[in-house]
């Protein structure tokens, strides 16, 4: 029979390279890891490691049977999560990572509903336009939007149909006119912000003749979205980004959209992991919680 410890040890000493290495991080004696290979390797009547006195390195079985088992090992720590949890409700500390104006304006409101609804977490929230490295930095998701380069990180959807908008405020159009199509655009002042080292100042729209992208200039940049945001509230050019940053401004009359014949490009919104193993109850709550806010945000006209 096949002991879970045993695959676990087989994981770690996977991803570590050495049974040493593997018994450190687990605090235990390096003889017990090399014993739990063995005794696996036994019961699954192959040779897992190829091993010399100088190197140990995964054979062709190995290879092939190290993705089952990290799912076994998920399985287990999921498992663990879903009996404490329901023991003891949702707990512990929940890391995540969120860009500056949909974090600020929206989704720190929410948070604190959540956090209401499970007392028991402890809430660490990073904001930044700058994209957060998941496999190095201490987090256990990230809010972002656009479509995952990564396909090794695991998305879960919370706007899929979430679009960027191209708004201005009253004040603005009044002194400068409105723009009627996207070449118009190189005659006005256009707000623009940083993301990821990139200066997002390449704006496309889907027309009826097809695609068209318009080269964007402007007196104002900034690597914070939400300042450019206010600066177009404030009057001072025109802005395109993520409908949900600019929905509540569209209601309340502070901006108002341009070009609401023409499709502008997709601005999909994900709650991100590294791994399935980080999908802890938690994790599902939150998801949940958030998409059904974004959803009743996006259907609501008034």
């Amino acid at each position: 029979m096949i002991r879970l410890d045993d695959v676990q040890i087989f994981v770690r000493a996977a991803d570590a390279g050495s049974f040493s290495e593997a018994a450190r991080q687990l605090n235990i004696a390096p003889g017990q890891a090399s014993a739990s290979v063995q005794r696996l390797e036994k019961a699954l009547h192959t040779r897992l490691f190829t091993r010399s006195t100088r190197s140990m390195q995964l054979s062709e079985a190995g290879e092939r049977y190290l993705p089952h088992a990290r799912l076994l090992v998920d399985a287990q720590i999921q498992g663990e999560y879903a009996l404490a949890n329901a023991r003891h409700g949702l707990s512990g500390p929940l890391r995540l990572s969120a860009p500056s104006d949909f974090g600020r304006n929206l989704l720190l409101p929410w948070l604190d509903e959540f956090q209401h609804l499970y007392p028991g977490l402890s809430l660490h929230l990073k904001i930044s336009d700058r994209s957060a490295d998941l496999i190095r930095a201490p987090l256990d998701a990230v809010v972002r939007y656009g479509e995952l380069p990564d396909s090794s990180l695991l998305a879960l959807t919370l706007a899929r149909e979430n679009r960027r908008a191209l708004c201005a405020a009253p004040s603005y159009i009044a002194r400068h006119g409105a723009p009627v199509k996207p070449d118009d655009l190189r005659q006005h002042n256009c707000l623009r912000y940083v993301w990821s080292e990139q200066i997002h100042e390449r704006w496309r729209f889907t027309l009826p003749g097809g695609e068209r992208t318009v080269a964007v200039t402007g007196n104002r940049v900034s690597d914070d979205a939400d300042v450019v945001r206010r600066w177009a509230v404030a009057g001072e050019g025109i802005v395109y980004k993520s409908r949900l940053d600019l929905i509540n401004d569209l209601k309340a009359g502070r901006l108002v959209e341009l070009f609401p014949s023409a499709r502008c490009e997709p601005a999909p919104l994900h709650l991100i992991c590294a791994h399935r193993s980080q999908l802890t109850p938690a994790i599902n709550a939150m998801h949940a919680f958030l998409k059904e806010r974004c959803t009743t945000l996006l259907a609501d006209p008034s």
